[in-house]
């Protein structure tokens, strides 16, 4: 099987990196000045144990490929909001014995969120999603680091939207030969919400920094409960936390890595890139839509996704709003709702 990696950035790069160390046909897909650096200088990955150089062939485009290779398989870790393109440019492109990629290949989603795997089954007829756990940084075109021993990560994946096939046990396979654990379930999805709601806290990093502040903290909880509130509503199953912790145990450490210092999480070095996209639709927007398909208030969400989109399209620097202003604003979103509530419960009451 040849993995072609569709966004060779943090994940991506990781993945990719990993995959060639172990020996497996590995293709990037890039642009930008990520594009220009890898064709250049290689992809440089910094690990636990040193910096490699690897060079392998990067492209642009399915177009550079010629016709794809039936044993192909496409692993699309680009953001969620940039899925569609991606999609929809690797979807049409030709298949060496006939058919097509979106008709004969697989593509694995590995992105935070549940939407991708959605947007992906409109257009792929093989779609497979993973909870990525991988702690990973972009460090700068090029340039990627993961700090985690003695696995790299944790990728829990199945077909979407439920079961588990050949095909999926065999990627599996190849990841665990490249320092990852890759449990095979039929539940994905299962995984994928539960790592949602620790997504969550991705907007809080992004616009006010570290989430070491106990007002932060406090914050945070009650974003995560409109969560767990509209998954409630909405019927849907999540691992809990007890059992993530169970999967997860001590095999992921984190240590310090010469010249590659991990800063935020996806949506911090999204902003730190200056991108002008960020993942928030996605995560709590993904929240924000459940609360308005059942009825839940979710004002905290909603802020967060407005704050971080904003920060993204201005170009905002990460971190730099103030955690009390922050809390501020949250407040005074929550005492919103209760207002609005208020009134309809007036308004609602028979009129003498």
């Amino acid at each position: 099987m040849r993995y072609i990696i569709i966004g060779a950035g943090a994940v991506g790069g990781t993945i990719g990196a990993r995959l060639a160390e172990a020996g497996h046909d590995v293709v990037l897909v890039a642009r930008g000045a990520q594009l220009t650096a890898l064709r250049e200088h290689g992809l440089r990955f910094h690990g636990p144990e040193g910096e490699r150089i690897h060079r392998l062939p990067v492209v642009d485009g399915p177009d550079a490929l010629g016709e794809l290779r039936p044993d192909d398989v496409l692993m699309l870790t680009v953001k969620t909001q940039d899925s569609e393109g991606a999609l929809d440019t690797w979807g049409p492109a030709p298949v060496a014995g006939g058919g097509t990629a979106a008709a004969d290949l697989p593509v694995v989603c590995l992105q935070n969120g549940v939407e991708s795997p959605r947007i992906a089954l409109r257009r792929f007829r093989r779609v497979y999603g993973v909870c990525v756990w991988l702690p990973c940084t972009y460090v700068e075109p090029g340039v990627v680091s993961a700090a985690g021993t003695p696995l790299t990560g944790i990728l829990h994946l199945g077909r979407h939207p439920h079961g588990t096939d050949d095909t999926v046990r065999r990627i599996a396979a190849d990841l665990e030969s490249a320092r990852f654990e890759a449990p095979v379930v039929p539940d994905v999805a299962r995984w994928q919400y539960a790592k949602l709601l620790a997504n969550l806290a991705n907007a809080v990093e992004a616009v006010s920094g570290p989430l070491a502040d106990e007002e932060a903290q406090r914050l945070l909880e009650r974003v995560r409960a409109e969560g767990e509130s509209v998954f409630r509503a909405a019927g849907i199953p999540n691992a809990s936390t007890t059992e993530q912790k169970e999967a997860r145990g001590d095999k992921i450490r984190l240590v310090p890595l010469d010249g590659a210092v991990r800063g935020g999480g996806s949506s911090w070095q999204s902003l730190t890139r200056g991108t002008g996209t960020i993942e928030a639709d996605y995560l709590n927007g993904e929240i924000v839509l459940l609360g308005r398909l059942h009825g839940v208030p979710t004002p905290l969400n909603e802020l967060l996704q407005q704050l971080a989109t904003t920060f993204a399209r201005d170009r905002r620097l990460a971190g730099s709003l103030p955690v009390a202003e922050l809390v501020r604003r949250a407040e005074e979103a929550e005492q919103a709702v209760r207002a609005t509530g208020a009134d309809r419960t007036a308004e609602d009451q028979p009129r003498s």
